[in-house]
């Protein structure tokens, strides 16, 4: 059955051919400027503020977010599911752009590295470190990728009737669409068209948040209709509240979400680019605002699900009824539910490019980090004569190697969402947030450190997909066992065990740095010396 009428269909058609004109004909401009593997990368050094505080923003937040977890923590938390937007703007893109963003574009420049295993590397001393986070990063940025196709496909189900393999025909439709823009113009083209998809996302989730509160009689009555509502516990008058039914389950998101861009290599990576000091205190401002509208505004309009949602197929409210699997509901088809009741049928091509936007976005990002970190630090040290023709070549292959490995994942819809988002940052921050974060401060940070870094984010990481999520009847027992336990903490969350992840790295970092050797002295000295210069 076809959801929207015919003149909506059209529009929102017509719309989408625009939108892809326009990322296309960014892709040619940029590609005639784009020169050597330097440009490719990191768009000559010399992006400036805006440029770089809208590619931040829009790396940032996709349809993992506005599809995945404004459903699911805005159905488990109510509007106090807020709090993980305000936590996304000051501890995921104000802070870090004061705190590590000079120091990483002065030390990554004078060292000469273009990717986060590069730096590793070059501010260590090891070879083997940089494969080792070459290997890491590409392998945990896929199960990301594969997020954001899932959240694109669970939308264009809902704008048409695509049959049984629509899903799988958008996700490799949008796979081309973000491999040519990328091929053709690198990072140049990536910022550019973050820019442009920026500006989409702030006018279409204001508007859709706008609406999703005005359709329930404005923000007072929409709070006390939540409020009469029963929490999963059978609580009522916590989902209209400032922190919940579950503080502090939520404040496990909030980390993992937040203090998870410090240490994934798309993210940082940002810093290596800008321009100047200047760019940096601008682009904090700005990515800060944007990751409140953009963050905020869809964590609080998914605060509202209850409101238009029901797992209850007896409901005669007019909700939407959203079914179960294995006795838990499909988060992922939330806000699709919630967007087709609270928006006109008008308004709904603005809504598709609006996710469209962020996730191309972000895209865009993982597969050019995928691709030139394969491409610089793995194949050009094995490789001789290995110019930087070559080096676009192979960036360009391995381009379109990572987009075929994400479709294939995201084909397969058994893992939600947030899961597949929370083992990717779990497993690429908890790897890398320790050994980046202190590599830029502390002289003492040892190789030692980051290697105990590295096999502890891997490894929490992969212990709990082999225990929690592959379902495998021999750790059924251990499973009981925790659930047994009644942990306030929820040990079977990928999302806590991300953040877990995350907090171990930071700390066994000094810990194992203050017994282990350093680097030598000259490498220390040559990387802090960066720091001396504007």
């Amino acid at each position: 059955m076809e959801i929207l009428p015919m003149d909506s269909r059209v529009a929102t058609i017509l719309i989408l051919a625009l939108y892809v004109l326009i990322m296309v004909s960014i892709g040619v401009y940029t590609a005639r400027r784009t020169k050597n593997t330097n440009d490719f990368i990191l768009g000559g050094r010399n992006v400036g503020s805006w440029l770089t505080a809208f590619s931040y923003g829009t790396t940032y937040f996709s349809a993992v977010v506005f599809i995945g977890y404004a459903g699911q923590f805005g159905w488990g938390y109510g509007i106090s599911a807020s709090w993980v937007g305000i936590g996304n703007a000051i501890i995921g893109s104000l802070i870090p752009f004061f705190l590590i963003g000079r120091r990483t574009r002065l030390m990554t420049n004078h060292l000469g590295a273009k990717t986060m295993p590069d730096y590793f590397g070059k501010r260590f001393d090891s070879s083997k470190l940089k494969t080792a986070s070459a290997l890491i990063v590409f392998i945990f940025l896929i199960p990301y990728t594969a997020s954001v196709y899932n959240g694109l496909s669970r939308l264009f189900g809902m704008v048409f009737d695509l049959g049984k393999n629509g899903g799988t025909i958008i996700i490799i439709l949008m796979a081309l669409l973000s491999a040519v823009y990328v091929t053709l113009g690198g990072y140049k083209a990536t910022a550019l068209n973050d820019f442009f998809q920026g500006i989409i996302m702030l006018i279409g989730i204001a508007t859709v948040v706008a609406l999703t509160v005005q359709k329930k009689d404005g923000f007072s009555a929409a709070v006390d209709a939540l409020n009469v509502i029963p929490d999963d516990k059978g609580n009522t008058g916590t989902l209209g509240s400032l922190f919940g039914p579950d503080p502090l389950n939520l404040l496990g998101v909030v980390l993992l979400t937040s203090l998870g861009t410090w240490g994934l290599p798309q993210m940082v990576q940002k810093f290596y680019a800008i321009k100047n000091e200047d760019a940096i205190k601008k682009g904090a401002v700005i990515s800060t605002f944007f990751a409140l509208v953009v963050a905020g505004g869809s964590y609080f309009m998914g605060g509202f699900i209850r409101l238009y949602c029901t797992l209850d197929p007896d409901d005669n409210s007019g909700k939407a009824f959203i079914e179960t699997v294995n006795g838990k509901p499909v988060f992922d088809t939330m806000v699709p539910a919630l967007l087709h009741q609270a928006l006109p049928n008008l308004l709904i091509g603005l809504l598709v490019v609006l996710v469209l936007s962020a996730s191309l976005s972000t895209l865009s990002s993982l597969v050019l980090t995928s691709s030139t970190t394969l491409t610089n630090d793995l194949i050009k040290p094995r490789v001789k004569d290995f110019d930087d023709k070559k080096q676009m070549v192979a960036m360009r292959i391995f381009i379109a190697v990572f987009l075929v490995i994400s479709v294939i994942i995201a084909s397969n819809k058994n893992a939600s969402i947030s899961t597949l988002m929370s083992y990717s940052w779990g497993a690429l921050s908890g790897a890398f947030l320790g050994p980046f974060l202190y590599g830029l401060f502390l002289k003492k940070a040892s190789k030692a450190a980051c290697w105990t870094s590295f096999f502890t984010g891997v490894g929490i990481t992969l212990i709990h997909m082999f225990l929690f999520s592959f379902g495998i009847e021999a750790f059924s027992g251990i499973r009981q066992s925790v659930i047994d336990l009644g942990c306030p903490l929820n040990l079977l969350s990928p999302i806590n065990a991300g953040a877990f992840a995350m907090i171990v790295s930071i700390i066994i970092v000094p810990i194992v740095s203050s017994f282990t050797k350093a680097p030598d002295d000259k490498v220390v000295e040559n990387a802090f010396s960066s720091l001396n210069t504007k």
